[in-house]
């Protein structure tokens, strides 16, 4: 359990291994480049990543935009706050995956900087189901909620990213997964209470209560089936199959509270 300097000085190298976000050195100048720790801050970090996209679309929303506007506006701060890091992880993941006939032709197209078809599609329906079913919310929900259920998601993906790093064994020696560690068992259980009760605690003060139940299970079920799908084709996790896994789980959860509207 983290002390409440600890969670700070954790969520402050959480938020920097996530975004883009400047973050002071202070927090860095004792670390020796483990990540064991910090993953435990990664639900809080992604609250506070998604924070601004989230609070741009509510403010959109409030006066009036276009919902698919004020979604594409959103997402596209989103991004460049993120620097589109688990998309790129995405990418990569399903090209190698869809186009490698085994391990290791599939790590070698994952290392690969460059887009397949796999990979381009993938991106294409990331973005595209996350705009949709956002824009479906803005009409049907208060600006409040519908920029909750973001966050929401938030936390719950990247709880959802310390889950699938801890289930499985690095794919490979080198590499930025690799070389952080593996999650601390206790660490990786705080984040997932987080990830967990964020969500859970917004569905019963402001989300439809059962709506977000639903979409948390869908959550769990699709992160659980695309780790299961990852053992299986690699073996183990790498840097790509981590930040697609947390995609996975905020288009899943998303897409539910859409479809159940």
């Amino acid at each position: 359990m983290l002390s409440g300097r600890d969670l700070v000085t954790e969520t402050a190298r959480a938020v920097a291994f996530l975004s883009r976000i400047p973050v002071p050195n202070r927090y860095f100048e004792t670390h020796d480049g483990s990540l064991a720790r910090t993953v435990a801050a990664f639900p809080l970090a992604g609250l506070l990543i998604t924070l601004p996209a989230a609070a741009l679309l509510g403010l959109l929303a409030l006066v009036g935009a276009p919902p698919f506007v004020a979604v594409l506006a959103a997402l596209t701060l989103h991004m460049l706050v993120t620097g589109a890091l688990h998309e790129d992880g995405l990418t990569d993941t399903a090209d190698g995956l869809g186009g490698g006939r085994n391990r290791a032709r599939a790590l070698e197209i994952m290392k690969d900087s460059r887009i397949g078809t796999y990979g381009a599609l993938a991106l294409i329906l990331s973005v595209g189901l996350r705009i949709a079913s956002i824009a479906a919310l803005v009409p049907a929900w208060p600006p409040l909620a519908t920029a909750l259920a973001w966050l929401a998601a938030a936390a719950l993906s990247r709880a959802v990213m310390v889950w699938h790093w801890s289930s499985l064994p690095p794919a490979k020696t080198e590499g930025v997964a690799a070389s952080v560690g593996q999650p601390d068992p206790g660490a990786t259980r705080m984040a997932l209470a987080f990830g967990i009760a964020a969500p859970a605690l917004l569905g019963v003060l402001v989300l439809p209560f059962g709506a977000t139940v639903v979409a948390l299970i869908v959550a769990g079920f699709l992160s659980a089936g695309f780790t299961a799908f990852v053992r299986s084709k690699i073996e183990g996790h790498t840097g790509d199959t981590i930040g697609a896994s947390q995609q996975i789980a905020e288009i899943g959860f998303l897409v539910s509270l859409a479809i159940l509207l």
